[in-house]
């Protein structure tokens, strides 16, 4: 790695922040006006959303069952086992399952993005469109940008579903907890503010990881060494900002609905 001034690895920070923001508002404001890519849009939620589908439930029911099984000596320490139901749907809804589904959908479609936008962009392939009058940004970002907010947002509550599930079937097989009981604590347990920050979380990870795997595809410099180190900063970046946004989101919501 060569060697920088401080003032200059400032600069270059800040031009990298500064094109990331430029690129973020250009993916929004494309929605506004016209051509809209619709097909590319559908055909990138086909391979966000199904592509990550399996992954995503997996992942959600054994992190549901796991999380029930190590809170279940604790809880029949202060005899409140019957209560299981109830931390696993508040923990799934609030906070496992969208971190969780972000997280996954990072490190599956971020990467995607970035080799793929920066296979095209060291192949010159982006200049190439420029020059036939097609926007990139409004053909490649954007589109990604509108698939990955909606499948991320589905995906999370399919991922709250299953890790719930798989709660329950820990639950019932090695706790001998009663079905019923369980059901009726984990859905009398959520209440709006809940699920509005379960819903709300998502949004903001599809969007962080979408404009982030796509800003990195687009300054992709060095040939197919750079295609590979860009692709490891989309990921590593993608899933450090979807941590920071899960705390300050977490934040605004417990004062916007108290708890």
């Amino acid at each position: 790695m060569d060697l920088v001034s401080p003032a200059d690895f400032v600069k270059e920070r800040l031009e990298s922040v500064q094109a990331y923001a430029l690129l973020s508002w250009q993916s929004i404001t494309n929605l506004f006006s016209t051509p809209r890519y619709l097909a590319d849009t559908l055909v990138q939620a086909d391979l966000i959303g199904v592509g990550s589908l399996p992954i995503t439930l997996m992942a959600g029911f054994f992190i549901g069952a796991a999380f029930a099984l190590q809170s279940s000596s604790t809880m029949a320490r202060f005899g409140s086992l019957s209560l299981m139901g109830q931390l696993v749907s508040l923990s799934m809804v609030k906070e496992l399952g969208p971190v969780l589904t972000g997280l996954m959908v990072s490190g599956r479609n971020a990467s995607g993005m970035a080799s793929e936008l920066g296979s095209m962009q060291v192949t010159e392939q982006i200049d190439a469109m420029r020059a036939l009058g097609t926007d990139p940004t409004r053909k490649l970002v954007t589109p990604r940008v509108v698939a990955t907010i909606g499948m991320v947002f589905i995906l999370t509550i399919l991922a709250d579903f299953v890790g719930i599930v798989g709660g329950l079937a820990v639950s019932r097989a090695l706790l001998g907890l009663d079905a019923h009981e369980y059901w009726s604590k984990a859905w009398q347990a959520l209440v709006a503010g809940d699920i509005v920050m379960g819903l709300t979380k998502p949004i903001f990870f599809g969007f962080i990881l979408a404009t982030v795997g796509c800003y990195f595809g687009l300054s992709t410099k060095g040939g197919t060494q750079g295609v590979g180190r860009s692709t490891t900063q989309a990921v590593v970046v993608s899933s450090v900002l979807i941590l920071v946004a899960d705390l300050f989101i977490t934040r605004v919501m417990m004062l916007i609905f108290g708890s």
